[in-house]
């Protein structure tokens, strides 16, 4: 008796997978959330982190919360601006912005739970995990962080078995908090694992010049890019952290639209990929 087609189907999707699948067993990957996510598109997410888990992918995830928070910051009457797509986060915006990244924290923590993964919440300033100072100095982005190091025991002890989603928000060693860019310390992370992949998730399909699609960009030509404005506002600090993680020798480093079902899956495991790859040279 012959198979139906469907079967047939999903047999050869299993089969290209496969070797994917060898070579990301056991791996280390870094999975950056972005805000802009909609909520529908966050639990499909989450079940793609799930999935990882479960086949023996060791994901960490790394989520931002911007439209959120400048909601809450809209709403508590406290100003806020953006340089080059980043916050600048003063001393009284700060409280603010912790409160608004444990929330979408316990939320995606909730939603991989949800899918049959186990999560773990953990924030920046705990257990020195992103040890942090001012990228401002005082003034109107005194609590902007700049990354001086990250913990990585601690997250290597959490991925035995568990899923880390990680807020970024850093420390000092007074104990001040910083909030960090998430692009940015999403590559921090997946340098200092030593990650095979990191995927910033956004909600737009890469890097787009006009109606093309850049699939690939070198480092030198992503860095020309920004100069001359092609990629502009928010892009141009996810296209900066994928910058820094191939320079880091992160295995590889891609910009995926999180609004297309199963994006996460469909880039590691097929051999069309999607999004944009920003390789050394």
């Amino acid at each position: 008796m012959a198979y139906p087609r469907e079967a047939e189907l999903k047999a050869e999707t299993l089969k290209e997978a496969f070797p994917y699948l060898r070579e990301f067993r056991g791996q280390t990957v870094v999975v950056k959330y972005g805000g802009n996510v909609s909520p529908a598109m966050l639990s499909a997410i989450a079940e793609d982190v799930a999935i990882l888990k479960h086949i023996g992918i060791n994901p960490v995830v790394v989520h931002g919360g911007g439209p959120q928070i400048s909601r809450a910051l809209d709403e508590a009457g406290v100003s806020s601006r953006r340089e080059e797509g980043e916050r600048l986060t003063s001393r009284e915006a700060m409280p603010i912005v912790k409160r608004e990244l444990e929330k979408m924290n316990r939320e995606i923590v909730s939603l991989i739970n949800r899918h049959g993964a186990s999560a773990k919440a953990m924030h920046g300033y705990g257990k020195g995990l992103l040890v942090a100072r001012s990228a401002h100095g005082p003034g109107e982005g005194e609590r902007t962080g700049k990354i001086v190091k990250v913990n990585a025991a601690v997250l290597r002890r959490a991925l035995r078995d568990r899923v880390p989603v990680v807020s970024p928000i850093g420390v000092d060693g007074k104990g001040n908090h910083y909030n960090i860019n998430a692009d940015t310390a999403a590559a921090a992370i997946a340098v200092a694992l030593g990650a095979k992949k990191l995927t910033i998730l956004t909600n737009v399909d890469g890097v787009m010049e006009g109606e093309k699609l850049h699939s690939t960009l070198t480092v030198d030509e992503a860095l020309e890019k920004i100069r001359k404005g092609v990629i502009q506002s928010g892009m141009i600090p996810k296209v900066r952290a994928c910058i820094e993680a191939v320079k880091g020798k992160v295995g590889k480093a891609h910009l995926l639209n999180g609004e297309r079902p199963h994006a996460l899956l469909l880039e590691i495991f097929t051999k069309k990929g999607a999004g944009t790859e920003i390789v050394r040279a």
